[in-house]
């Protein structure tokens, strides 16, 4: 049972999702630079219940993957795990994770932090022009996704919201969750790819060895 009574006095409220198999400093990385730039009070992980996107690869168990989470953040203090998409049945979308929030949280203004790459499908996700009116947009940069080249379709494809869609530069960390599973399938290290926890996690459950 989730209580909400410390977020309803927050401002400035950032929103990370994703599937999160497993989460990496990358993600750590752009929360973090996102709260510091935007003056975000609190930085919300959400972890994907059931990607709609992935139906023909498999996904690590929703549990298993916010247990991860909850590893990954349990040292910085303005970071905080939801579990609303794990216990929603049916495909998980981020614009009824973003009704459900606001149903609840009226009153902060939401900034949901996605990679570049992520926001350039974000047009194809279920109701993109619903999601960036219930959401301003942070598009964190990642190697070989050129920001101008980005905020160009923008322009192109939906020119009313682009005063709600934001840059935002990142230490360039090549890091992906694909690219950590394929390491691990093939025996490579991940030291200091994720967070040490996490890694352990890994290596106890034996994820991702037989991909």
């Amino acid at each position: 049972m989730h209580t909400y009574e410390d977020l309803k006095s927050i401002k400035y409220l950032g929103i990370m999702g994703g599937t999160f198999d497993p989460i990496h400093f990358g993600h750590l990385v752009a929360a973090e630079t996102a709260r510091v730039a935007f003056n975000l009070e609190k930085v919300l992980f959400i972890p994907t219940g059931q990607p709609p996107h992935k139906v023909d690869h498999k996904v690590t168990g929703a549990w298993e993957r916010y247990e991860m989470v909850k590893m990954a953040i349990e040292a910085n203090d303005s970071f905080r795990i939801l579990s609303l998409e794990l216990e929603r049945e049916g495909p998980s979308y981020t614009i009824d994770t973003l009704r459900e929030l606001r149903g609840i949280l009226p009153d902060p203004d939401f900034y949901f932090i996605t990679g570049a790459d992520a926001l350039r499908s974000m047009l194809g996700w279920r109701e993109p022009e619903e999601i960036i009116k219930l959401t301003k947009v942070i598009s964190a940069s990642r190697p070989g996704y050129p920001l101008q080249d980005l905020f160009d379709l923008i322009d192109r494809s939906v020119p009313q919201f682009r005063d709600r869609i934001f840059q935002l530069k990142i230490p360039a960390l090549a890091i992906s969750s694909t690219d950590i599973r394929t390491r691990v399938k093939e025996g490579l290290s991940i030291r200091y790819l994720i967070p040490d926890n996490v890694k352990n996690y890994i290596k106890e459950r034996g994820f991702y060895r037989n991909l």
